[in-house]
């Protein structure tokens, strides 16, 4: 009898542990596919909150069943399969089925035919082709530009509300109500979800680079949080870049795929074992990617000799003058000031005076930087920014202006979210008091 008992209680145990690991493994494909498989559904479905409803019944399902059934070899095909399903027998329970079958044809969901619904189009090649369809719906001209990015970053690439609205240095219930909103518009005007022709896509051009510039910022530097960055929405922004210069081979795609990696290409220096902050003077560039660094050169000088480039393209050729030197001491910092002056004629902002305000300073020294750092700061365009704070802080000190910098850096200190910029902020602090 004890040994019976013992045997139930180890396969119970088996079984618990078993359960344990399914739900470990469900919960990692959600965090990296969950947004494929949502991108798919749109279009199986045609309705983003539909598809959004099925998503989740789809992830419950895998709860429960995959334990039992084992992990099936296609888990993204099985989770768009289960989601749609699970749609369809919702659709079906309500009295209004014909008229939501017709309402989805006309919202450009998949051409409907209810006898063929168990076989729908879930291959691997079709669902990484739905993110980019998704990205186009989100940025179509009907919707508002601050709608257009908002829905984007939520919806395709899962960043969260809150991530945004400080992406946006606005309120994240703002950045709620813009994606109810932009939803709501792509269902009244039934926009549909698609790649726009080739007549069409200008229009739509510049948020899309946005949005995956964006994404692939959030991912390289993120803005809150224990990990400096974050790897899988700075992969998705870049495989989304290169979907899209197949798509479009345009200079100024090319330029911002270009300058995606060639920042990519130092994520493994930018941070020590232990996740500590290490600023580019400092990094080992033995480190670097050469394949990306090479990849983005050769990008840059392709949109820079077609004469037809912008700001994308400007920002990787600065990062190409950082790649192209071998050590912190050899960058060209008097072409580096000469890019950002550019850059500032094809796209004036406040960052970017900043940017430029340290490159001055690497170049004529950190006086001629701090006067331009506080002349920004005056106009109080980034006074609630930290790295505007921090880098005067760094000015400061490099004058031996201790006192100033200490007060710099607390403000930074006060503002920074990332808990690497924290830490490298407190590191300052103490080095001063020493």
């Amino acid at each position: 009898m004890e040994c019976s008992e013992t045997l139930l209680m180890d396969a119970s145990r088996q079984g618990e542990n078993e359960e344990e690991r399914v739900r470990g493994l469900v919960g990692a494909i959600y965090r990296a596919d969950s947004r494929r498989v949502l991108a798919t559904l749109v279009r199986l479905l045609g309705d983003f909150d539909r598809a959004e409803e099925a998503l989740h019944d789809a992830f419950a399902a895998a709860v429960e069943q995959w334990p039992q059934s084992g992990v099936p070899a296609n888990p993204r095909a099985w989770l768009v399969s289960a989601g749609r399903f699970k749609a369809i027998d919702s659709i079906r329970r309500h009295a209004r089925f014909d008229a939501i079958v017709a309402e989805m044809a006309q919202r450009g969901a998949e051409p409907i035919n209810p006898a063929a619904w168990a076989e729908p189009d879930i291959t691997d090649s079709g669902i990484e082709d739905d993110r980019l369809r998704l990205i186009f719906t989100c940025c179509h001209p009907a919707l508002p530009p601050d709608a257009r990015l908002a829905m984007t970053l939520r919806e395709v690439c899962g960043i969260t509300t809150e991530e945004i609205a400080r992406a946006f240095l606005t309120a994240a219930p703002t950045i709620a109500k813009r994606i109810v909103r932009a939803k709501a518009k792509i269902r009244e005007a039934r926009i549909p979800y698609q790649v726009p022709s080739e007549a069409d896509l200008p229009e739509r051009l510049d948020t899309v680079l946005q949005v995956i510039y964006l994404v692939f910022t959030e991912g390289y530097a993120a803005s809150a949080g224990e990990s400096l960055t974050r790897l899988d929405l700075s992969g998705e922004a870049i495989r989304l870049g290169r979907l899209l210069v197949q798509l479009l081979p345009e200079p100024e795609v090319q330029g911002l795929l270009a300058l995606m990696v060639l920042h990519e290409s130092r994520r493994g220096a930018r941070a020590s074992p232990g996740g500590e902050l290490i600023l580019l003077d400092d990094q080992d560039r033995l480190l670097w990617d050469r394949a990306l660094i090479d990849e983005g050169l050769d990008m840059v000088e392709r949109a820079v000799a077609s004469r037809r480039f912008g700001s994308y393209t400007l920002q990787a050729a600065i990062a190409a003058v950082h790649a192209e030197a071998s050590t912190a001491v050899e960058t060209d910092w008097n072409q580096i000031v000469d890019l950002y002056d550019a850059l500032l004629l094809a796209n004036p902002s406040p960052v970017v005076e900043l940017n430029r305000a340290v490159a001055v300073a690497m170049r004529d020294g950190p006086a001629a930087g701090l006067v331009l750092v506080e002349d920004i700061l005056a106009r109080e365009a980034l006074q609630n920014y930290y790295l505007a704070h921090s880098a005067r802080g760094d000015m400061c000190r490099r004058l031996g202006k201790s006192t100033e910098a200490r007060a710099a850096y607390e403000k930074a200190l006060s503002l920074a979210l990332p808990e690497p910029a924290r830490r490298f902020l407190v590191k300052r602090l103490r080095e001063l008091a020493c």
